[in-house]
Parts: structure tokens; sequence; C-alpha cells
């Protein structure tokens, strides 16, 4: 890999990536339209040592992040100052299929992975466990 190539898997993603796996979150961003925040916000959960699943399908949807053993999905909203009300019913009734299919929907704002992307790690890990504790209880 060239230092460019390193370089910009840096600046992009906040990770060191090799071809491969930059190529892959290239594609999968154009793609898909996977926020850029959604990539880093992985990363970042893999580097604290969880393992969360990029672009999960949960039955009707994609889901930025997943962690389906605790039934956790995670999106990141990146348009929300301009979200319509038409788009924040389709959430909200979104994440009532979620939650009816036992799964926890949480939104998370890109500027916060932007800005404090340890903390918004530790806080998801946090409420992981949460989960994780309360499933063991049930």
């Amino acid at each position: 890999m060239s230092y460019t190539d390193h370089k910009n898997s840096m600046d992009t993603y906040g990770v060191e990536l090799c071809e491969k796996h930059k190529t892959r979150m290239d594609k999968l961003h154009r793609l898909n339209k996977t926020p850029i925040e959604a990539i880093k916000l992985y990363y970042g959960l893999k580097e604290a040592g969880a393992n969360p699943m990029l672009e999960w399908w949960d039955g009707k949807k994609s889901v930025d992040i997943a962690f389906s053993r605790v039934k956790l999905n995670i999106e990141i909203d990146t348009d929300y100052h301009m979200m319509t009300h038409e788009q924040a019913l389709n959430d909200l009734e979104n994440t009532m299929h979620s939650f009816k299919n036992g799964f926890t929907t949480i939104r998370i704002p890109h500027t916060l992975i932007k800005h404090f992307l340890s903390e918004t790690v530790g806080n998801i890990i946090g409420i992981k466990e949460e989960l994780r504790t309360r499933k063991k209880v049930i």
C-alpha cells in the first residue's frame, strides 16, 4: 500500500486499512450510502474489543451497525437537522418494528462521532453490556 492509500484511509475512516479493506469500505459507502461516521464508529468499537456488524440486514432494512446477540441496532443520523416530519415518522415506525422484534435501536448524530468518538464508543459498550446482563436475567 502506498503512503497516499494509507493517508486516505486514516483521513477518511480514522483507521489504517489495507487496500482490500479500504476498497471494500469505499464501495460500501458509495453503493449503500453507509455514513463515513458509521464506518469510523464500527472500527472504533472493534478497537475497543467489541464485535459489531456493519450494514446488518434486520429483515426489513439495513442497519448501520448491529450487535445481534444483544439485539442492539445503531443508526447514524447524518441529516437530522433537515429531517421532515415524514422522515421522522418513518424512523419512528422502523424503531417500533425493531422493538417488536426485541431489538433496541439507538440513533446517534454523526457530529457526536466526529467530535467525541471515544466517548461514543464507551457509551455504546456500556449499553451493550447492560443489554447482555438483562438478557441473562430474563
